[in-house]
């Protein structure tokens, strides 16, 4: 039996519509040099004139950071020279979520190793359906990655996602593993392989960086600015993650450092640290969003 309605699947429909538009348009947009706070604005300008708002920050992933960077209020980083780019979006219509991401070379020496992340997607998503183990896609995707001479990242997973929940509880491995979970036809999954080179680590490790926050939990709060921006990442976010880019002129500029830093300290948000591969290798990614079938899938994204 499906999970969704017909309403919520035609809404997870036109989530993907919006975001496989704006993947496409984004990747003749990425240029060497270009401020990353460009990029960011760029793709999430676009979901929101397309109808959709961003179910989560853009993230602009550069070289062996593999996941969890968008660009802070004025962030001056640029994109590198002959650097490896993963841009990782997403779209939410009415809370329905979908997820998708893409990488650019600008180094012909990591192009095969983007391929065999977008080869991994592929044969994934040709195999995947209704009872099918979710250790048995994880084979799949590690197979074909390690078939090509690189290496997956074994601590990084696709999820499934819902609404207003970018993970919705069940884990799509990117390495072989034991689990009896199975995808069932009606799911909405995020299959993502990450990949990376062979004599990497192959894992990824917290950065010090954290660019990312989302509402754990609301609580009442003494400083009144603080109970403002609180509000609206309630009204606005609800349990989505978000940028600080978002939050400009919520409050007073001279305000808001104390305001925001009283929600980070209490706990009623939480930050997503920057992920790393451990051993500094660089790292593709590719995602697709799928609607479970009982003999296969929908590609949504």
């Amino acid at each position: 039996m499906s999970r969704y309605d017909e309403e919520a699947i035609e809404k997870f429909r036109l989530s993907g519509k919006i975001l496989r538009e704006t993947r496409e348009e984004m990747r003749s947009f990425v240029r060497e040099d270009m401020p990353i706070i460009e990029v960011c604005e760029k793709a999430e300008e676009l979901i929101r004139r397309k109808g959709g708002k961003p179910a989560f920050p853009c993230n602009v992933s550069i070289n062996e950071v593999a996941a969890h960077y968008t660009s802070p209020p004025n962030d001056g980083h640029r994109i590198p020279e002959k650097a490896i780019v993963k841009v990782d979006i997403g779209v939410h219509v009415d809370g329905y979520v979908t997820d998708t991401a893409f990488t650019v070379c600008f180094d012909p020496a990591y192009a095969s190793m983007q391929a065999a992340a977008e080869h991994a997607l592929n044969a994934a998503v040709d195999s995947i359906h209704s009872g099918m183990p979710t250790s048995k896609i994880g084979e799949i995707i590690e197979k074909s990655i390690r078939n090509r001479g690189f290496k997956p990242i074994s601590n990084l997973t696709g999820h499934s996602v819902g609404r207003y929940l970018i993970h919705a509880g069940t884990s799509i491995p990117n390495v072989t593993q034991l689990s009896f979970t199975k995808v069932q036809a009606g799911e909405v999954y995020a299959i993502e392989p990450f990949v990376t080179m062979h004599d990497a680590i192959g894992r990824v490790e917290d950065g010090s960086d954290i660019t990312i926050f989302r509402l754990v939990k609301a609580k009442s709060v003494k400083n009144p600015y603080a109970r403002k921006l609180l509000e609206h990442i309630e009204d606005n976010f609800r349990t989505l993650p978000f940028a600080e880019r978002w939050l400009k002129g919520i409050v007073p500029a001279d305000q808001y450092r104390d305001a925001f830093n009283e929600l980070y300290k209490s706990k009623v948000l939480m930050g997503y640290p920057v992920f790393i591969e451990a051993s500094r290798k660089p790292v593709a990614q590719s995602e697709h969003t799928v609607l479970i079938t009982e003999n296969g899938c929908e590609v949504l994204t």
